[in-house]
């Protein structure tokens, strides 16, 4: 009987934070995200040609309209979905046909899909977008 009296420490709270992932794990939620952002922006982008291929009016509309700032910073964050998901897909991939499988491997190259995916981004868009 006793020991059923004793209370037990649970802890309060868990600590959920994605500070505390590993690189892979950062990796792999950014993935996802990036895969969900592109699935509801491609009605986005298939609205934007269908308009662009209506009319020269419409053209120059669009035209006008996507080079507002806002809708530069849009395609920016379109941007980053799309090579961060490529470049995270071709790693998974990989990790698929067991290459880079142990941890400093993983980790390198989580950190390279992270790197790359950011200057990739920055490169193309300092070339299409401005």
């Amino acid at each position: 009987m006793p020991e059923a009296t004793v209370k037990r420490k649970r802890p309060l709270w868990y600590n959920l934070n994605l500070l505390n992932l590993p690189v892979p794990g950062v990796v792999s939620i950014l993935h996802r995200i990036s895969g969900l952002l592109l699935f509801v922006l491609i009605f986005a982008l298939l609205y934007v040609l269908d308009r662009s291929l209506a009319s020269p009016e419409s053209f120059a509309g669009m035209r006008d309209t996507l080079s507002h700032p806002f809708v530069k910073l849009i395609q920016l964050g379109l941007l980053w979905a799309f090579l961060h998901h490529l470049l995270a897909g071709i790693r998974y991939l990989l990790l698929d046909i067991h290459v880079g499988l142990a941890l400093p491997a993983a980790r390198a190259s989580s950190y390279a899909v992270l790197g790359a995916g950011l200057a990739l981004t920055l490169a193309l868009a300092a070339v299409l977008l401005w």
